[in-house]
């Protein structure tokens, strides 16, 4: 593990991490209250595009965790932006739901069916094959495929649900053309977060529970990563991956000191 450097920003992955299952980690309050006392600039970021900010914030505070939806990065806001930063003001068919519609409303993008410039594929509880017909047909006319996350999977009550990935990956088999995923583990997620709240890599942190998404999205940032075992990668699977976080810790409560 390499040495650390003064962390002076924090990103920080929300389930696995901050709460699992809707309950808050132990320690998670108190990282969160220090962070927020301290003036720490932090975003949580989560690759879920159904919710908005406010409504993911109001679900963390009710776990007893208070961040402002202005310090919550979903995928579906960090597609917006990089919507509106490939073409201003334009348009989009849109399979997801409130999440990541207000997102792209909040940019000035028009939602169409009508010849639009984008198909974006986002995730939704209620995928519907009349839509996942429409946009294969306005990928076959031309409109480019974006989606918000590649998670092929999704957790319910019931068990595992198919998610953004996983229908990706059957419209690019109708299409023949493949979706840009802008959430992790790209790394121009977490580098959109990072401008956001003005940090610098060298001296931001990205926590996360997953090898495979958080910590090798940081890493691709250029960013200082810690692996929390509270959520999906346990401590015997690191070694498994070809990269390796800056640190590895049992859970966030490890990191107050740090702030």
């Amino acid at each position: 593990m390499t040495e650390r450097k003064r962390i002076d920003f924090w990103l920080s992955d929300m389930d696995g991490v901050l709460v699992h299952e809707g309950r808050p980690i132990p320690g998670a309050d108190e990282f969160i209250k220090r962070l927020s006392e301290s003036g720490t600039p932090f975003r949580v970021l989560t690759n879920n595009s159904i919710y908005t900010a406010r409504d993911l914030s109001v679900r963390l505070s009710a776990a007893g965790l208070d961040v402002p939806p202005a310090s919550i990065w979903t995928s579906a806001v960090a597609t917006a932006e990089f919507l509106d930063d490939q073409r201003a003001g334009g348009t989009a068919y849109v399979i997801g739901e409130a999440g990541l519609t207000t997102a792209l409303h909040e940019v000035g993008y028009v939602l169409t069916d009508l010849d639009p410039d984008y198909v974006v594929l986002g995730e939704t509880r209620t995928y519907s094959f009349t839509q996942i017909t429409r946009a294969i047909r306005l990928i076959e006319g031309g409109a480019r495929f974006i989606a918000t996350n590649p998670d092929a999977i999704g957790p319910s009550t019931e068990g595992s649900l198919p998610a953004c990935g996983a229908v990706a990956a059957m419209i690019t088999k109708a299409t023949g053309v493949a979706p840009y995923f802008v959430g992790k583990p790209n790394p121009r997620m977490m580098r959109s977060a990072l401008n956001a709240i003005g940090g610098h890599s060298e001296t931001t942190a990205m926590i996360g529970d997953r090898m495979d998404t958080d910590i090798v999205c940081g890493m691709e940032a250029g960013l200082y990563t810690i692996l929390v075992l509270t959520g999906v990668t346990a401590r015997d699977q690191v070694e498994r991956f070809p990269y390796r976080p800056s640190l590895v810790v049992d859970s966030v409560a490890d990191l107050i000191e740090f702030i």
